[in-house]
Formats: structure tokens, sequence, C-alpha cells
């Protein structure tokens, strides 16, 4: 079975690259975008959802994490194929199609818009027990819907913003919430952390996991003790880690489409060397540049427009105002 070929291939679901999606809908294209995680947003939903970005034109203020919803709502508003838990490893041109394979499928496309940030980002695995096994089944790295936890005793391990997030999000939903973390001290913002402590969510510190397994329908957790060493066990229904994230990056461009640091080096229209592969946001690098989201924001048009002009030599480079599209 052929794959269908798209106009514009986006690699990642950051800002840039979300907002790209958008632009590009403007212009009728036909949308795919590419994503590592499953869910949008890339290193502003893992790293620091909570914390308030003050560049973003019309915004004296706002979350990372309401940033990513409102991107997500104005995508909402064009066509735009998005494929999550994909990472890009391997990208080509072959004619004039490229095509960009993953661990799931070979994606082609006519163009494509590079707007991977600081990398693929894949979450820090249990290695312990049968978590292997149980991954997507009673063990998960992200929450993507809260209300299947609804009535089910639920563990966290983490002792950052996002594990302390979830607990307080889930403490109305679930039975029972557990957060374990090794230290006494929470690395999440001082505010979620008054709030935890306020909260019914049973708050087991200095506690490592030492062991999992199942018991039924249930999981069993050896919990051992920072300092006493002493072992803990706790029934619960679900886990959920939140241990950080490792940075995937690879290469997928030649070496002489990249600069010294890793970066891929366009030109003032967002295009590389390679006609038709395009790069804006963190990933793009040019004389003066300048690494802000709202950089980004401002990238993504241009390269958008040129990618139009790329696949449509005969229509205008300069596009009428939004308020005509």
């Amino acid at each position: 079975m052929e794959a269908e070929i798209f106009d514009l291939t986006i690699v990642g679901a950051g800002p840039a690259g979300l907002f790209a999606a958008y632009y590009a809908g403007l212009w009728q294209m036909k949308v795919k975008i590419i994503e590592s995680l499953d869910a949008p947003g890339g290193q502003l939903t893992l790293l620091y959802p909570e914390k308030e970005i003050k560049d973003v034109a019309g915004f004296t203020s706002i979350t990372a994490r309401q940033l990513v919803e409102n991107l997500s709502q104005q995508l909402a508003n064009i066509e735009a194929t998005i494929c999550y838990n994909e990472e890009v490893t391997q990208l080509e041109k072959k004619d004039d199609l490229f095509f960009l394979t993953t661990g799931k499928e070979t994606h082609v496309s006519k163009a494509v818009l590079l707007t991977t940030g600081g990398g693929a980002f894949v979450p820090r695995k249990l290695t312990i027990g049968a978590a292997k096994a149980l991954e997507g089944k009673k063990i998960f790295y992200q929450v993507d819907n809260l209300k299947k936890y609804s009535g089910r005793n639920v563990a966290l391990l983490g002792g950052g913003d996002s594990a302390v997030d979830w607990a307080l999000a889930l403490e109305s939903i679930a039975k029972e919430v557990s957060l374990i973390h090794r230290r006494t001290q929470f690395r999440a913002l001082e505010h979620s952390t008054n709030l935890l402590m306020q909260s019914k969510v049973e708050v087991l510190t200095p506690f490592v996991l030492e062991d999992l397994k199942e018991d039924g329908q249930q999981l069993e957790l050896s919990l051992r003790h920072v300092k006493t060493k002493d072992i803990f066990k706790i029934m619960v229904d679900d886990l959920l880690v939140n241990y950080g994230f490792i940075n995937t990056h690879q290469t997928l461009v030649d070496e002489n489409l990249q600069s010294p640091d890793g970066k891929i080096i366009v030109d003032s229209t967002g295009a590389t060397a390679l006609p038709g592969l395009f790069a804006c946001g963190d990933i793009a690098s040019y004389p003066g540049k300048i690494q802000l989201i709202a950089t980004g924001f401002g990238e993504a048009p241009t390269a958008v427009n040129n990618i139009h002009f790329y696949l449509h030599p005969e229509s205008r480079l300069q596009p009428a105002h939004s308020t005509s599209l």
C-alpha cells in the first residue's frame, strides 16, 4: 500500500511546530506533524509546564502549559495529521520527495520543516522487576487522560513540577493518591508544594522504589527508606513515573547542513542548502540568532510562506494579510 504524500511534514510539536502547522493550514497545505512524545508542547510540557513565559506577544504572562493549550486549540481549526510516539530516525530525499522513517512507518512529503528544538525527548523508564512488560498497562510515563484513573489507587514517582501537578490533579479523581520521592524536599514550585502538603495526597518521603510485581489486578510496590533502609510495601492499581526525560536527539541531516554545535544552518527564509528542507525555532541557526519562543513564532510563518513558494513557484511569495487568508 503506497504511503500518502503530504505537502509539508513538520518534525516536532513544540511551539514553533504547532504554530507552523496552523499557519500552513491557512495556505490550505496538506500538513502532517511527527512528534516523539505522546502529547504536544515539547520541552514546555516536559520540563516547566507551570513556569510563566513573559516574552510572547499579547501576553503579559502565560504559563507554558496554557501556551501549549492555546496553540493546540488554534491548530484544531485546520486539518492536520498528527503522529505521536514516533521519532524520526532517518530523513532522505529521493527525486522530489522526502522519506521520513520512524519505528512505525515511513512518511512521504514534498517538503519538510524541522522544529525539533533541543532534540527528541523520551522518559526515563524503570528497569526493575516487571516494569517493561507493564508499560501502558499499569505503568505510565505521561498522563493523557485523567479520567481513566477515576476511583483507582494511584501512586506517583518523582519530585518535580509534573509529579506534583499530576498528584494534585488526581486528588479529586482517583480513590487514593500517593506521591513517592527519594528526598524530603520537592523540586516543584513552592506554591504547588504548599498545596500538596495541604491536600489529601499521601506523601511518602524519603523512599525509593526497590521492586515491583503484579499481585492479581494490582501492583505491589516495595519502597526502601533512604535512611533506615526499612522496606515498606503498598498496593496500587496504577503507577505514574516522572523521573525526567532523556534527550535522544540524533542527526537527521548531512554534516554540511549543520553548525558546529549541531544546529541546522538556514538562510533568512528558513531554507537549508537542501531544496525543500527548512528549519525554524531553536534548531535553526543563522548569524544573530536569538533563542526565544517569540523568535520561533516569527520564523514559522517566514518558513511556511517560503515553503509554499517552493511548492508553488507560480504563486506570490508575499502573502495576503492574515485577515484575507
